[in-house]
């Protein structure tokens, strides 16, 4: 479960910070979401996502937390309680795989847009980014604009490029949904109403992947603001 920061703390796809990552080992019962949630709260502590990693006998519990007034009470606090057994502080997620690129789709369209967003991705990650590729090549309108509108609900997802030959209807008012999330929307140049709903189109699938990588890295030089709206 992804959530955005709280007021005060960095939510833009430019300016997220790396938050608290912990992982936290206990028993497997009902509560125990409870009780650690009663913790963090108390420490100020915004939950800025958690996962739950492993079930059965023993539970693993990751949180990526925000806002935490005193980190080491924090984990004082957590191992105290009768359900952690312990807890370890680890990588967030975004330090590890960084900002997502989401890619959805026709698998030719969706393999070559990831080429683009991948070559460009190794070039900004080697001087110090982060950004990864995601990609799903499906097909169908009801598949699709579930895709979509499920893509501010994927942890660090910050931007989303539609690879395809044609999309409209249900899909496009699934992408005005996202954009009004702050999620940037990329759009191959096809035929149907979506193109028109996104950020920006680009009639190149590699160019397209290249670009989307662009707008959210910080060691690019482009301003989505100047070039919204526009067709390449």
């Amino acid at each position: 479960m992804g959530l955005n920061p709280p007021e005060g703390a960095p939510s833009g796809e430019h300016t997220m910070r790396p938050p608290l990552a912990i992982v936290c080992r206990g028993v497997d019962r009902t509560g125990v979401l409870h009780g650690m949630t009663s913790v963090i709260v108390r420490h100020g502590g915004y939950i800025h996502s958690v996962d739950i990693v492993e079930r059965g006998d023993r539970s693993a519990i990751v949180w990526e937390l925000f806002g935490v007034d005193d980190e080491d009470a924090l984990i004082q606090d957590l191992e105290a309680l009768e359900i952690v057994s312990s807890v370890e502080r680890v990588p967030s997620m975004l330090e590890v795989f960084g900002k997502r690129i989401i890619v959805i789709g026709g698998g030719a369209q969706v393999g070559q847009v990831a080429l683009g967003a991948i070559a460009e991705a190794d070039r900004h990650n080697i001087r110090g980014e982060k950004i990864s590729v995601d990609t799903i090549p499906i097909v169908g309108e009801e598949n699709l604009a579930n895709a979509v509108r499920a893509v501010p609900r994927l942890p660090r997802a910050v931007a989303l490029v539609l690879a395809g030959a044609l999309m409209g209807g249900e899909i496009t008012r699934a992408v005005q949904e996202v954009r009004q999330k702050g999620v940037l929307v990329f759009s191959l140049n096809m035929a149907g109403s979506a193109p028109a709903a996104a950020d920006l189109v680009i009639s190149d699938p590699v160019q397209a992947g290249v670009m989307a990588v662009m707008a959210v890295a910080r060691t690019a030089s482009f301003d989505i603001n100047r070039q919204r709206g526009r067709v390449y």
